[in-house]
């Protein structure tokens, strides 16, 4: 990779790109607006009870091996869950996305156009019956991985 020097007498780190007033790590598929970034750190924070029972069993590579990231900012959203590779976003709904249907219609066509594969649950569906969720986010890698 070619870095342009930007007002500064060191190389570039490995993998980084230029930018003003240093070098930047290159990130291809990560993206996103600072208030997302913002949004995402308090997200990170204040999880719901049904997104931290998911976390505790897709982090750490638990899924068939799949690396998941907790509210992860993507453009001016902030996915709940979203393994990179594959492309796949795991949302959990409370009763606020109830009246919010035009919001996250707007934000999966946005991730969809960015080539990701959303999955939505509602937390009931999440507490209620964690492997049936389970299964289903696995098949759904399952299948991104076969079509790729």
């Amino acid at each position: 990779m070619v870095a342009e020097r930007m007002g500064t007498d060191s190389p570039p780190p490995k993998g980084g790109r230029a930018r003003e007033g240093g070098y930047k790590k290159a990130s291809p598929r990560r993206w996103s607006e600072p208030l997302a970034n913002k949004n995402a750190r308090r997200l990170r924070r204040e999880m719901t009870d049904a997104e931290r029972q998911l976390w505790t069993r897709l982090r750490g590579k638990q899924l068939e091996g799949y690396r998941f990231r907790k509210q992860v900012p993507l453009g001016r959203f902030v996915a709940d869950f979203a393994c990179m590779e594959p492309q796949l976003i795991v949302e959990v709904d409370g009763g606020q996305h109830v009246d919010r249907t035009d919001h996250d219609d707007a934000r999966t066509a946005w991730l969809e156009t960015q080539g990701f594969r959303v999955l939505r649950f509602w937390n009931n569906e999440v507490s209620d019956n964690m492997e049936g969720v389970l299964q289903l986010i696995a098949m759904a890698l399952r299948e991104i991985d076969t079509d790729a």
